[in-house]
């Protein structure tokens, strides 16, 4: 009866024997060295038969309560028996006819703790593969892009079609449940060292070079009701709250034209945000490079000037944001050591029409004096199964007092599957001289 009680605390477990149902002669004493002291155990050679044959009560009595397609008139080892009784146990038909379960349970006792042995066994080894096995806290995404295209302007910049690609692998595990440690990998086949032409523009790839590396390693924590990012090659605004909508093809239109303030980058990076859960939120940001390259010593080699030094450039940054179901606003300071910005940008989505408007202004002052100014607006609508968005602005900033030189773009961005986006684009983009570089080509992304 103690037997039987502790099956029926544990069916889940008796019932995974059913797979393991074989003849006695293939248990041998090293399976069951490691369950000896189990007090459940007992020898093989308490063993009353190895078979059981139509006649014997425990063989009929099994046949009745079960539907079982071994007992159709041919013998059974009692391994066999015992898996069938602990499947019945397992699915609850046999706690109805409690007497014969108890009859059966005492008759095939030691056959049952055999099989419970050797199934805790297995789950014991296959918690050390597990221990030692990918976690399953973590999970990974990825994405491939391939971008096909050329320009055509002045200074050298006219170039034949290109295809270039960059690929991405996002790990992400947490310890805690709230918590989050992100890891990047990359690679693509941009060059480093872009002055003009397609890729130049439209800042395609990071600037891979064909080297696989780690390019971005941080980790989110909460404080209180704060979110706190810090890692390596992470931008100061991890954690800021931006409201540009419109999704440029032309680098220097990026973020409605405040890349240096509500999208700034960084380094060695701390990034905090607090959200108000009515709409409001605010984000710090502190940053420093690493001084690998910060300057050249007098015999010309790199000066590791070390975090937050005078002659390392950091970065100190506020933001504040607020987003509703129509519109959304969001502001930023950013001191990047040689110069301050505030930066400015928002979205609309009229509720009777269908589509949204975006747009920003970024101005600076340099260290010598020099103020800078860039904007950028962006109108986004649905097309089809596409969206169709349209872009201009000031290609970068510009000094105040001199002329601005301009940059248009055109894209549609169109789902083939789930998985899977195409945007062909055209854009063009003014020089000093009032001359134009044209790009066009066609972007395909991959999501998995």
């Amino acid at each position: 009866m103690k037997l039987f009680q502790k099956l029926i605390a544990a069916p889940a477990i008796i019932s995974i024997a059913s797979g393991f149902a074989v003849n006695a002669t293939e248990i041998n004493n090293t399976d069951l060295g490691q369950f000896s002291n189990s007090n459940n155990l007992v020898s093989l050679g308490d063993f009353k038969s190895d078979t059981l044959f139509p006649g014997d009560w425990a063989y009929d009595s099994l046949k009745d309560l079960t539907n079982s397609p071994k007992f159709n008139g041919n013998s059974i080892t009692r391994l066999e028996a015992a898996a069938e009784l602990s499947n019945l146990i397992a699915g609850g038909e046999g706690l109805m006819k409690g007497a014969a379960i108890t009859r059966l349970s005492d008759e095939l006792g030691s056959e049952l703790a055999i099989m419970k042995g050797r199934v805790d066994g297995l789950e014991a080894r296959l918690d050390g593969v597990e221990a030692g096995s990918f976690t399953d806290t973590t999970t990974m995404k990825g994405k491939a892009k391939f971008l096909i295209g050329g320009a055509e302007g002045p200074d050298g910049t006219d170039e034949a079609v290109t295809m270039n690609y960059f690929w991405e692998i996002d790990l992400n595990t947490s310890f805690t449940g709230e918590d989050k440690l992100n890891v990047e990998i990359e690679t693509g086949n941009t060059p480093e060292d872009l002055e003009n032409g397609l890729l130049s523009i439209t800042d395609f790839g990071k600037d891979s070079d064909d080297v696989l590396k780690v390019s971005d390693l941080n980790y989110t924590f909460p404080v209180g009701d704060w979110t706190i990012t810090v890692g390596d090659s992470l931008d100061a605004s991890k954690q800021f709250t931006g409201a540009c909508e419109f999704d440029n093809i032309v680098d220097n239109l990026s973020d409605c034209g405040t890349g240096n303030s509500i999208a700034v980058g960084g380094d060695q990076s701390i990034s905090a945000g607090y959200d108000f859960d009515n709409g409001f939120s605010i984000g710090l940001g502190v940053s420093a490079e690493d001084g690998e390259k910060a300057s050249l010593d007098d015999d010309g080699d790199p000066q590791d000037h070390g975090m937050f030094t005078a002659e390392g450039e950091d970065i100190y940054a506020l933001n504040v944001g607020y987003s509703a179901d129509q519109f959304g606003i969001a502001l930023a300071y950013a001191d990047v050591d040689v110069a301050t910005y505030w930066g400015l940008n928002a979205s609309y989505s009229p509720e009777s029409a269908p589509f949204t408007i975006s747009g920003g202004i970024e101005v600076g002052e340099e260290d010598d004096g020099t103020e800078t100014t860039q904007w950028a607006a962006g109108l986004s609508t649905d097309l089809g199964s596409g969206t169709l968005s349209a872009g201009l602005g000031t290609d970068g900033s510009y000094d105040d007092g001199d002329d601005a030189t301009y940059a248009y773009e055109l894209s549609y961005e169109f789902p083939i599957n789930d998985g899977m986006k195409a945007i062909p684009f055209v854009a063009v983009v003014e020089d000093d001289e009032e001359d134009n570089t044209t790009i066009a080509g066609m972007q395909v992304s991959f999501k998995f």
